[in-house]
Parts: C-alpha cells; sequence; structure tokens
C-alpha cells in the first residue's frame, strides 16, 4: 500500500472508532433510562427487557468492531496493514474500502466462516 492509501486508511478507521464509541455511549444512555422507568404491567416487562436485549446485543457487537478497528489502527503502525492475517497475501484494495478493519483476505475469511480458524 502507498504512503497515502495507509493515511486514508488510518483516517477511516479513526472516524469509524469515533462513530462506534459515540454510538455504545448513546446505547448505555438508553439502557439506563430503560432500567430507570416505572413499569406498570407485564407487557411493559416484556418490551422493556426485549429492548434492553437488543441494547445489550448492540454493545457486544459494537466492542467487537472496536477491537477489530484497534487491531487495523496496530497493524499499520507495525507496518502490516492490508496483508491477510492467515496466509499473509494482500487484501484487494476494494475489500479494505469497504471493511478498512478486515483482517482477512475474502479467501480465508470464507474458509474460517465455513470451517472455523
Amino acid at each position: 500500500m502507498t504512503p497515502e492509501e495507509l493515511e486514508s486508511a488510518k483516517k477511516a478507521l479513526l472516524d469509524m472508532r469515533r462513530e462506534v464509541l459515540k454510538e455504545v455511549q448513546e446505547a448505555m444512555a438508553e439502557y439506563r433510562e430503560l432500567g430507570g422507568e416505572a413499569l406498570p404491567d407485564i407487557s411493559d416487562i416484556s418490551a422493556n427487557a426485549n429492548s434492553r436485549d437488543v441494547l445489550l446485543n448492540l454493545g457486544q457487537n459494537q466492542r467487537q468492531k472496536l477491537r477489530d478497528i484497534e487491531t487495523a489502527l496496530e497493524r499499520i503502525a507495525e507496518g502490516e496493514y492490508g496483508n491477510c492475517m492467515r496466509c499473509e497475501e494482500e487484501i484487494a484494495a476494494q475489500r479494505l474500502k469497504v471493511r478498512p478493519f478486515s483482517r482477512y483476505c475474502i479467501e480465508c475469511k470464507t474458509e474460517i466462516e465455513k470451517y472455523g480458524e
């Protein structure tokens, strides 16, 4: 990758990290708000519990995304960004544009999803 491509990827990753952190903060605020309401009947309790489950799941997904972003930023600093962590071949530029925190090339990712790591 060229230095310009690396800088562009780093900027995209930092922007994504800020956005994810904002989403997590908003979800946490909503979660706290749901916990503080008086619940008058069983249907409200059920709906509220479901909303909490969705928010907690969102938080788990966002935490994973943050870990992936941090790993990508570390790989940029170490000079390893853009190479598949499995086969060490270069990850397609288009894949990195769409998903800049990709760890694997599309072939390896497909195999991992199919057979596990």
